[in-house]
């Protein structure tokens, strides 16, 4: 099969023959010497033209390649202590709605390295860590603010200490707050906490949940949520601790309705053995044997009856 060339190609060659004309013309071309060899300033304007017209041929190609909408994974956001990080966080997204509006997406002001993000106010302590992004202005929020609390507690049933992030506040327009109470966001002090999704949505298992009626008007989502504010070392995350549980909707339901089939089964089962003990029974009774009584004791019964009867 002929390969298929496209439209510009075509005209390109054709810019190419008008700006070379063949010797084979009647014309003769002048002798320069070794002048002669060198390319005219028009034919670089062609070749310059020709590069740009690939360049803008092939890009859309590119662009075809590329998946629309995919959000960029950037580094985690670190918080310093005596230069130390003491507390590491990180999202594949991180996004607000109020009501109905229009949402807010935060990660590129959050997580960017060419933005910087104000975390001046955070506080890192042994047993207690505040993590505070300050974004300023954002649409018609003004000084936006996210706060995690988060603490670190022994357990003595464990033997060792758990971190766990409380609450997840939102405070804009100077005064006004919106708490979200975290559940079952929680991991040991020596590991990071991950969770693919951690937010205010029910769709989401929902582990942000509003601490009061203004915090309901809020949603919160958090993807590829990444966390981890005691027991820093080099920078960077320690093992994962994930917050995936067997016990999802979809696998309850699953196991519920496996119960099911096992106590129909059970009791398919226990009637089928019921009535095999019940012909067994049958043929136990079809094979029972009744001795016969002799003729002659028989006759002597019926003699005496006779004599009976007589008296």
């Amino acid at each position: 099969m002929a390969p298929k060339y496209p439209k510009h190609c075509c005209i390109l060659l054709t810019l190419l023959l008008f700006h070379h004309p063949s010797s084979s013309s009647g014309l003769e071309p002048q002798r320069f010497g070794s002048a002669a060899a060198a390319p005219s300033p028009d034919s670089e304007e062609v070749a310059d033209q020709v590069v740009k017209l690939l360049q803008s041929a092939d890009t859309p190609r590119r662009k075809l390649l590329q998946t629309s909408g995919a959000a960029v994974s950037f580094p985690p956001l670190k918080v310093l202590s005596n230069g130390k990080p003491c507390i590491m966080f990180q999202a594949r997204k991180l996004s607000l709605r109020y009501e109905r509006q229009k949402q807010v997406d935060l990660t590129e002001r959050a997580f960017s390295p060419h933005k910087s993000m104000d975390t001046t106010q955070s506080v890192c302590r042994q047993d207690r860590a505040m993590l505070v992004m300050r974004f300023g202005d954002v649409d018609d929020l003004r000084g936006l603010s996210i706060r995690l609390q988060l603490s670190n507690t022994f357990y003595e049933a464990s033997g060792q200490w758990w971190f766990s992030v409380d609450s997840i506040s939102l405070l804009y327009n100077v005064s006004e707050e919106a708490v979200f109470n975290a559940s079952e966001v929680y991991a040991p002090s020596t590991s990071s906490y991950h969770c693919t999704h951690v937010s205010s949505l029910e769709r989401y298992s929902a582990l942000l949940q509003p601490h009061s009626e203004h915090a309901r008007r809020w949603t919160i989502t958090f993807t590829d949520f990444q966390i981890q504010a005691f027991n820093v070392t080099s920078g960077r995350f320690s093992p994962v601790s994930d917050c995936t549980t067997f016990l999802t909707p979809a696998i309850l339901m699953g196991l519920v309705t496996s119960l099911i089939l096992l106590l129909v089964l059970a009791y398919a089962l226990h009637l089928l053995v019921h009535l095999k003990h019940i012909e067994r029974d049958d043929e136990r009774k079809a094979h029972i044997y009744f001795p016969q009584i002799p003729e002659q004791s028989e006759h002597c019964c019926m003699e005496n009856i006779a004599d009976k009867d007589i008296a």
